[in-house]
């Protein structure tokens, strides 16, 4: 079975004699000390980003789970669908947890957003830019508005970016120690089993988030591994641009194959959604034929119910998944 549910690169972007060679020279019966450190100075240079405004711990998970421990006590609010992740995080804590649904075309209200932060006064408001499941962005005046408010009522935005690097367009991010942004290194740079997740903010909120962290964040292969990575500009920029030609090539495929009776969302993300009465038949169709793409028979959110997400696969997995639509489509 070919896993195309969890939005993970299909490559790894080192070679085996790379990954052997890390692997030796990763002192494992140490504890990590200056390749912390290594891996701020390379991240922040790769991305154009202050070091010191930068820090990392157990991929971005254990960011949103901090945020729900130490940023303020009080209602969080979040988009649905959204990352399921807020809020089960939430949860854990007991935090007061409000929802915002998607119109019928999978868009948001904003300004029903704009109401709810005035009227809840969330300490929280999280949400991923591009949105995970559905994939399209939100737009840059919404981010600065929602940031404005945030900031009015004492609460904290969270920009979750897990899919940031999917988006080339230039993006100008709101400021202040309210404002935080979450990254990670598990999609675009192929390193999802390493578990890195990286938080921006200002120092005042990254001390406050790290109030709570572990002496020793991450292991020190991860370390290595992805500081080793980052500096390999010239070869990860290739990289991260073949992801993103897989992406442009699966929503392709989906919008020629299939896009004439099941409606395909765009997306900035390297997974497509798909939705409409025959959507779930064209997903149980791919299961039948060796794919494993994301769906939501769990959800309590009837819409998604009805929706298949797609990730990205090798090139020729892609060409054979096309092959599949093509089938079912001719089969309609």
């Amino acid at each position: 079975m070919i896993r195309i549910d969890k939005n993970e690169s299909p490559y790894r972007a080192l070679t085996d004699e790379e990954i052997s060679q890390l692997a030796v020279d990763t002192h494992f019966n140490q504890y990590a000390d200056d390749e912390y450190a290594d891996l701020q100075r390379s991240y922040a240079a790769f991305n154009n980003l202050d070091p010191e405004l930068t820090s990392f711990a157990n991929g971005s998970d254990e960011w949103i789970q901090k945020s729900m421990i130490v940023l303020a006590d009080g209602p969080v609010l979040v988009l649905e669908p959204d990352f399921v992740m807020y809020e089960v995080y939430a949860k854990q804590f007991n935090r007061p947890l409000t929802k915002i649904n998607c119109r019928e075309d999978w868009t948001f209200d904003y300004d029903e957003i704009y109401n709810t932060i005035k009227e809840l006064r969330p300490s929280v408001f999280i949400f991923s830019q591009p949105n995970n499941p559905i994939g399209t962005l939100h737009p840059a005046d919404f981010i600065q508005k929602a940031a404005e408010l945030m900031k009015e009522v004492n609460g904290y935005l969270i920009i979750d970016e897990a899919y940031g690097e999917f988006n080339q367009e230039p993006t100008d991010y709101p400021k202040g120690d309210h404002v935080v942004r979450f990254r990670t290194l598990s999609k675009v740079y192929g390193l999802a089993g390493l578990r890195v997740g990286v938080a921006v903010a200002t120092k005042a909120t990254i001390d406050k988030l790290n109030s709570i962290a572990h002496p020793y964040p991450l292991n020190t292969f991860s370390l290595n591994v992805s500081n080793y990575l980052l500096n390999q500009t010239e070869r990860l920029e290739e990289f991260i641009e073949m992801n993103r030609q897989l992406s442009r090539k699966l929503l392709r495929i989906f919008k020629e194959e299939v896009g004439d009776v099941i409606t395909v969302i765009d997306s900035s993300t390297n997974f497509v959604l798909t939705y409409g009465e025959k959507a779930v038949d064209l997903g149980e169709y791919v299961v039948s034929n060796g794919f494993l793409p994301r769906m939501y028979p769990e959800s309590d959110n009837a819409a998604l119910r009805a929706t298949v997400r797609y990730s990205i696969a090798k090139d020729e997995q892609l060409d054979e998944l096309q092959k599949i639509l093509k089938e079912w489509r001719n089969q309609q």
